[in-house]
């Protein structure tokens, strides 16, 4: 970037957080304004506040903003916040991974993964579900969660073909099309799924998604409350995300107009009972597959925009916490819905990157035949 565009892109920057300043103070004085804010708007108040608050994030909420954004634009400086995910899912790696052999250590971090899923309605929706498969989230949420990261950055972690070998060992059938788990996590278990395709331990994605159908038969819709259509939502819009590699590139139409058509003729019901969160996904899922000028996108546009707190420069959650850990999800995807790129890239493969190669963690091997980046 020219000095030039440098100085352009500040002074665009400030001149967003200047208006929004305005728009802070007509909150707080309770004074009426007028001023609608434009998807541009919105979109680059919500990076300001996010990119000048990124250091006090924990490192695995920098990665995930990191990565979307590299995927979004490009910009290799985003690399460094997937390099500091990289760093943190190669210790865990290591742990998880070199000790799968060891007696009583998958029945111990299963345990122990359940232990801490919460206290709240879905923690133990969750937990219920679990009883027969209590072993299940060692290999789904523990090792293919973080070996799944490891290769969409262009390696293999420590101990792979451990992993590889413990998983395969291992049938995620049963857990995966099991009613009882789709109904306390679906979107998980899509990335379950697409993981354990991605890392080449077993292909689930046939089955899982006739389990998904008859566990939510369009037909029974008027029966789901609140809480079950947000989840039926949240599985399908992850079909989309992990079959398009989390925005690295687009899917068929085709393939999944079965949820296109859906969130179509549901988009009334989608904007009034989802969170924002799921709006966003929604909205995002036609612009995966190649749809801009759905009018879904649009509707999902205004309402996002409309959802974004000036006094807090984000859009917060359905209660109103502006707290930027819990939100940098929303948001990121808030922004990503509003400014859609004409290209998505794929990585960051970190190897191939001079602000990351020196620095990548000394126990990961570079996977061979990977595409530099452009």
């Amino acid at each position: 970037m020219t000095a030039i565009r440098k100085i352009k892109s500040f002074a665009c920057l400030a001149s967003f957080s200047l208006l929004l300043t305005s728009g802070a103070s007509f909150a707080k004085t309770g004074e009426s304004n007028d001023h609608q804010l434009t998807h541009e708007q919105v979109r680059s108040a919500i990076q300001v506040n996010l990119e000048q608050n990124m250091y006090s994030l924990p490192p695995r909420i920098q990665g995930h903003y990191g990565l979307r954004m590299y995927r979004m634009t490009g910009d290799e400086k985003y690399s460094n916040a997937a390099l500091i995910d990289l760093i943190t899912i190669t210790e865990r790696q290591n742990f998880f991974a070199c000790n799968v052999d060891k007696p009583n250590f998958i029945n111990e971090q299963s345990q122990q993964a359940i232990s801490v899923l919460g206290k709240g309605p879905r923690a133990k929706a969750r937990k219920k579900a679990l009883t027969p498969f209590p072993e299940f989230i060692f290999y789904s949420d523990i090792l293919l969660r973080y070996a799944s990261r490891t290769d969409e950055l262009g390696f293999m972690g420590p101990c792979h073909q451990q992993m590889v070998k413990s998983v395969k060992s291992y049938d995620l059938a049963p857990a995966l099309t099991d009613p009882a788990m789709i109904k306390a996590w679906a979107a998980q278990l899509v990335n379950y799924v697409y993981w354990a395709k991605q890392l080449n331990v077993g292909d689930y994605v046939a089955e899982y998604k006739k389990a998904f159908i008859e566990t939510y038969p369009n037909e029974q819709d008027s029966e789901l409350d609140k809480r079950q259509f947000r989840n039926k939502l949240y599985g399908m819009t992850h079909f989309i995300f992990a079959a398009s590699g989390y925005y690295q590139q687009e899917v068929s139409q085709k393939e999944f107009q079965w949820i296109l058509d859906y969130f179509d003729s549901n988009i009334e019901r989608i904007l009034t009972d989802a969170t924002d969160d799921i709006i966003a996904e929604v909205g995002i899922s036609f612009l995966l597959t190649g749809q801009r000028d759905h009018p879904v996108v649009k509707k999902t546009q205004d309402h996002i925009t409309s959802s974004f707190n000036p006094e807090y420069q984000l859009i917060p959650s359905p209660r109103g916490n502006p707290d930027m850990v819990m939100g940098e999800h929303r948001n990121v995807l808030a922004m990503m819905l509003l400014d859609w790129p004409k290209t998505l890239h794929k990585g960051p493969y970190l190897a191939n990157i001079k602000a990351t190669q020196k620095y990548l963690p000394v126990q990961v091997t570079s996977k061979e035949k990977i595409k530099p980046n452009k």
